[in-house]
């Protein structure tokens, strides 16, 4: 058996050897750390609570939801939500007003069904 995986970047794979992935394994961690860093508990409160709620609200979720549900002003929930779209991987607006993903959850289809333990169902981001 041997000891590689392959990693995809791109339309290009490569092998890597095992004290490689070992090796990226092992700083996950730390590179994660420094991708959060700009991430207030504002910031995490906002993504939490979208990715929690997704699943049964089964529609985009707007500012001003957000903003009601967890007591944040209006203009600090979407500067919020525009550092969270900025900084990628976290939320999106593809028509710029309600958000329809929130990785690892979106509302829009994708193909990949998901079936939660409550009966909920919403497509993978």
């Amino acid at each position: 058996m041997s000891e590689t995986i392959l990693k995809g970047r791109g339309a290009t794979i490569t092998e890597l050897p095992q004290r490689d992935w070992e090796r990226e394994l092992r700083d996950a961690p730390k590179l994660i750390g420094r991708r959060l860093e700009f991430m207030s508990q504002e910031h995490h409160a906002v993504r939490n609570f979208v990715v929690r709620e997704m699943p049964g609200h089964g529609r985009p979720i707007s500012i001003e939801v957000i903003s009601s549900e967890l007591s944040l002003p209006r203009e600090r929930t979407a500067k919020i939500v525009s550092d969270l779209e900025a900084n990628l991987f976290f939320l999106a607006r593809p028509d710029r007003s309600e958000i329809s993903w929130a990785f690892p959850v979106t509302v829009d289809e994708t193909g990949h069904r998901l079936l939660f333990s409550t009966g909920e169902r919403l497509d993978a981001a």
